[in-house]
């Protein structure tokens, strides 16, 4: 098996390419995961060819859990590198791929495992909640991890006079703080470049413009606030603001009565939408807010790690352990929730 480990350079990395997600590579890729006992898994922020070849679509958490079930002997995670760490911390006996090991995240690379304990340092006896869009170093740090889903259960289950260290999204810890209200809740400066770079002003224009559109906003959004603003002006509809994970997106398009929604994350969450509720109207308010690191998963690269059992992901047995606690013990408060 080949072993690959998360290159500084991966920003400035050139995708596999050549290959042509045909009938062609959909037989090879069907044949190649039956003959080596592989369950793909494909994050909602992967290209369309990538999701519908996929055994399994859906947010990070979701996914891992998938892998921790699955009989099969080899998991093959189409998705950003710390996706694929968490899935090897929940099922450490099987052999975990993810296509491009440069395939980084901007959000988990905003703080490291020294960066952690230096700031625990600062703060003796704070609880650390960390989202699970964390290195596998820094889950090991942490006390309680979170989802987008259930962060505010997790932070609420916490006594309210102890000291929390919340990362590494600030969007999100605001998201959590706001809802709280806890003054003692400490966020770490941390971002997503993807949805940072959604803005107030862009939701404000587009919310204009579709006055009868229900937005789904994602908490890592730098507009969520402005969502939120929009409707306590009364700018639009409360009842048609919604502030969603990922997983819980395709659960509410499902139920909505909207004919169009606005959406507020990565593009690549429009083909989940689109499949799951085919007579809704649903439009990026970024069109631009593509993951360049997502889309190093390309046609060509999960064929490369289908034949040649690349880019296999290891985690230290020692830090995974640390770190699947963690996890467990965010499981065991309130709604486990989608992966982001």
């Amino acid at each position: 098996m080949a072993t690959t480990t998360l290159p500084d350079s991966a920003s400035e990395a050139v995708p596999f390419g050549g290959v042509e997600p045909d009938e062609a590579w959909a037989e090879e890729v069907r044949a190649l995961a039956q003959r080596t006992d592989a369950v793909i898994l494909a994050h909602n922020y992967q290209v369309p060819a990538i999701q519908d070849i996929a055994d399994h679509t859906g947010d990070s958490l979701a996914l891992s859990r998938i892998a921790a079930a699955s009989d099969a002997s080899t998991i093959v995670f189409c998705g950003v590198h710390f996706m694929a760490e968490t899935a090897k911390i929940l099922a450490p006996d099987k052999t975990v791929l993810i296509p491009d090991a440069r395939a980084g995240c901007s959000l988990a690379d905003s703080i490291d495992g020294a960066q952690l304990r230096a700031w625990k340092a600062e703060h003796p006896g704070a609880v650390v909640v960390s989202y699970v869009n964390t290195t596998a170093e820094v889950k090991a740090e942490t006390d309680i991890c979170c989802t987008s889903s259930n962060a505010v259960d997790v932070v609420a289950s916490i006594p309210a006079d102890q000291e929390v260290l919340f990362c590494p999204d600030q969007f999100l810890g605001a998201h959590v703080k706001r809802e709280t209200g806890r003054e003692n809740l400490h966020v770490w400066a941390g971002e997503c470049h993807v949805h940072a770079g959604i803005n107030g002003a862009e939701l404000t224009a587009r919310a204009a413009a579709n006055p009868d559109a229900d937005l789904f906003i994602h908490p890592e959004c730098g507009c969520a606030t402005s969502a939120l603003y929009l409707a306590g002006e009364g700018m639009v509809p409360r009842e048609k603001v919604r502030i969603l994970s990922t997983g819980d997106m395709v659960r509410e398009a499902r139920a909505t009565r909207a004919k169009s929604v606005l959406v507020a994350t990565e593009v690549g969450m429009l083909h989940q939408l689109r499949k799951a509720a085919p007579g809704i109207d649903f439009r990026a308010v970024n069109d631009r807010a593509s993951c360049r690191f997502m889309k190093m998963i390309t046609p060509a690269a999960l064929l490369r790690s289908l034949r040649e059992g690349a880019d296999e992901v290891h985690v230290d047995p020692e830090i995974a352990a640390r770190a699947r606690a963690s996890v467990r013990r965010m499981i065991e408060i309130g709604k486990p929730g989608g992966g982001e």
